[in-house]
């Protein structure tokens, strides 16, 4: 598998892309219940509040997701310089203000554009530890290890042990990084609205900033089209609070910018195993 992805890899990004458009679109409508859930989300987000434009949005998104699969090959596996060529960024300023309180740096990257890309650009400037679920499919670890761990880029299982590293990570001034629209595991976090709805949200971002003082900075690569790369954007947080509240106000933010490269086929709104549902919302009632 790994020679077939190095193969990959030497494609041009504009030829991987018309690829993944059309892998977007076969694994649409081979997968009903994928298919349901994309529709679900995106509907449910009040984005597109008409018909019109949703229709537009789904297509592009189908689209999007499908790039954002075949394009791992080149940014996994590509020759490291060509993948750093492909990424302008103009905002590189902001992490450099982070930088100065010297207490470490919180990077949050939603599943929007190419989170991937995002993380391997940051770890060649500054040193990046970053936590990862196992897959399911066990023999697709090394290969996303070998993927991740580029540069300066570290990453740790996403358990006790990988938390602590976060922890010394950001005691020795430096960064580490998050999916902040990943759904937790329970007793790892707290029910907090999503686009209007319930989802299970991680407490971990707040933990890690009230016990280190660390700067929090979201970040997303903006897939160009036509294959011409990626354009990366840094944002300092903005609010006053890192609760699980405001933070998927600051994740809702940045999917704005962009929202038909945000993976709206991902389970967000899953109760996790063990955990007690959402509370139960009191009915909208008027007076007669």
């Amino acid at each position: 598998m790994t020679s077939v992805l190095r193969a990959l890899a030497r494609l041009p990004l504009a030829w991987l892309h018309r690829v993944g458009g059309v892998v977007g679109w076969i694994v649409y409508l081979a997968s009903p219940a994928y298919a349901a859930r994309l529709r679900e989300n995106l509907a449910g987000s009040g984005l597109y509040p008409e018909a019109g434009a949703f229709e537009r949005a789904r297509r592009q998104v189908i689209a999007e997701t499908g790039k954002g699969v075949v394009e791992i090959a080149k940014v996994w596996f590509g020759d490291l310089d060509e993948v750093l060529g492909l990424v302008e960024c103009r905002t590189w300023n902001v992490v450099e203000e982070g930088q100065r309180e010297g207490r470490g740096i919180i990077f949050l990257t939603p599943h929007l554009g190419c989170f991937e890309v995002s993380a391997i650009y940051t770890a060649q400037r500054v040193p990046l530890t970053a936590l990862y679920r196992p897959p399911r499919q066990r023999w697709l670890e090394p290969l996303m290890l070998e993927g991740r761990n580029r540069g300066k880029a570290r990453v740790s299982p996403a358990n006790l042990r990988g938390v602590r590293t976060l922890y010394k990570a950001l005691q020795r001034g430096e960064a580490v990084g998050l999916l902040p629209d990943q759904a937790p595991q329970v007793g790892e976090g707290a029910w907090a609205d999503f686009f209007g709805r319930p989802a299970y949200t991680m407490t971990l971002v707040r933990r890690l900033q009230k016990q280190t003082g660390a700067a929090v900075i979201l970040a997303f690569a903006e897939r160009l089209p036509k294959g011409k790369g990626y354009l990366l954007h840094f944002e300092a947080w903005r609010g006053s609070d890192f609760d699980e509240r405001e933070l998927n106000r600051a994740v809702e933010h940045v999917i704005r910018k962009s929202p038909t490269q945000y993976l709206w086929s991902y389970n967000r709104y899953k109760v996790p195993s063990g955990a007690e549902p959402p509370p139960a919302r009191e009915p909208v009632t008027t007076d007669a």
